[in-house]
């Protein structure tokens, strides 16, 4: 059970001892955080229960990259993922109301949690990365080796073990063989700092330099058992098989970008590249996903619908087409119905956002436009989207 007084007492000495020790550090504002809903505040829906093989699809611009269920805790939700009190233990969000929790060690079952960031990582640029954590109460042992992994491409595998980087590779002209390595997280907690409180929660900070174009963030531990700094403290219960985190608050901060840069005394200010935009340009959008054959938007859309969004409002005369399209598989009339609904969603989400209808248009075109082979699994992916036609401007 929880000691309010107390950890009243450790929060106030905690923000003493921050005030003194960062007097001197560079103030960052929110919107300066390249994280998307960073304490998972926002939600598209209260999550239900704890699911042993669900989908972590409430929380906006967050997912679950692996087939391990990620877990999502809200006062709104039901009793298993209630705050404080809840099936995996019991915590207070660090801020706000809503945190996440995974597992991240003990048994060869992994869970994790990725997002998408505001921005690709500028390569040679120093970033700072950083995150809370808490070890429940009901957990077996704990971990030292958590960590935040940044990759250029969205992690996208089935497994329910440890993640790895599994990748093809060419022997010859008829033999490929499946090679699989560690990935290396950009952003670790030490190995000799086992994080074993379950009543405050505990900070992995940590900097790093950018390669350039990574995307994605990808949280948990990325190291086999051996290598995690497996340990049973006393202050747990031991019912939960692993050892089990809740997560809150994901900040990351660029710590040399600005504006401009001087170079031989000639100051020269950073421009993003432009697109240009004209009547009749059809764009892709890349990162646009729905369930298996349904029309609901996922979480890992987010970032592809603020975008368009953005974009809608720069140019407010801007008018579009939605279209939505298949592969061939299935029915044609199916594939129609579902293209026009896939597209439809797009639209609902764009006037939720505050764009004029009159503005925006939908069609579904089922299979009858594809732009890659249908005989492969790669071309088949293509031909599954969702794109725009500018019609006026």
């Amino acid at each position: 059970m929880k000691h309010k007084n107390i950890v009243l007492l450790f929060a106030i000495l905690n923000i003493a001892f921050y005030c003194q020790t960062n007097a001197q550090t560079v103030a960052f504002d929110n919107d300066s955080n390249l994280i998307y809903n960073p304490s998972f505040e926002q939600h598209s829906s209260c999550p239900a229960r704890i699911e042993p093989y669900g989908i972590m699809d409430e929380v906006v611009a967050w997912w679950q990259p692996t087939g391990g269920s990620s877990d999502y805790y809200n006062p709104c939700g039901g009793k298993q993922c209630k705050i404080p009190k809840n099936k995996l233990g019991i915590q207070y969000p660090r801020s706000g109301e809503s945190m996440v929790g995974i597992y991240c060690s003990l048994t060869d079952y992994r869970e994790y949690i990725q997002t998408q960031l505001k921005e690709p990582l500028v390569q040679g640029e120093k970033y700072k990365l950083s995150f809370w954590v808490s070890l429940s109460e009901y957990s077996k042992g704990a971990v030292a080796t958590i960590g935040g992994l940044f990759t250029k491409e969205r992690i996208n595998d089935t497994t329910r073990q440890m993640l790895t980087d599994r990748q093809q590779k060419q022997i010859s002209s008829k033999i490929k063989q499946n090679i699989s390595t560690y990935y290396k997280p950009q952003v670790v907690n030490s190995f000799n700092r086992p994080l074993y409180d379950t009543e405050q929660w505990m900070k992995i900070e940590d900097t790093f330099i950018a390669q350039g174009g990574e995307q994605f963030l990808t949280i948990g531990n990325f190291y086999p058992e051996e290598q995690s700094n497996l340990i049973n403290p006393q202050n747990t219960t031991n019912i939960l098989p692993g050892a089990y985190y809740y997560i809150d608050d994901v900040e990351l901060y660029c710590l040399t970008c600005s504006q401009k840069k001087e170079t031989n005394g000639v100051v020269i200010s950073k421009t993003k590249d432009t697109v240009s935009y004209t009547v009749g340009k059809v764009v892709v959008l890349e990162n646009i996903f729905f369930d298996f054959d349904k029309s609901v938007l996922l979480p890992q859309s987010y970032v592809e619908l603020l975008n368009l969004t953005k974009l809608l409002n720069e140019h407010p005369n801007m008018k579009i087409e939605l279209s939505g399209h298949t592969d061939n598989k299935g029915k044609e009339s199916y594939n129609q119905k579902l293209s026009t609904l896939r597209a439809q969603a797009v639209y609902d989400y764009l006037t939720s956002q505050g764009i004029d209808k009159k503005r925006l248009k939908y069609k579904g075109y089922g299979a009858t436009q594809p732009i890659a082979d249908n005989k492969t699994d790669e071309g088949r992916a293509k031909n599954r989207r969702v794109e725009f036609k500018i019609i006026d401007m």
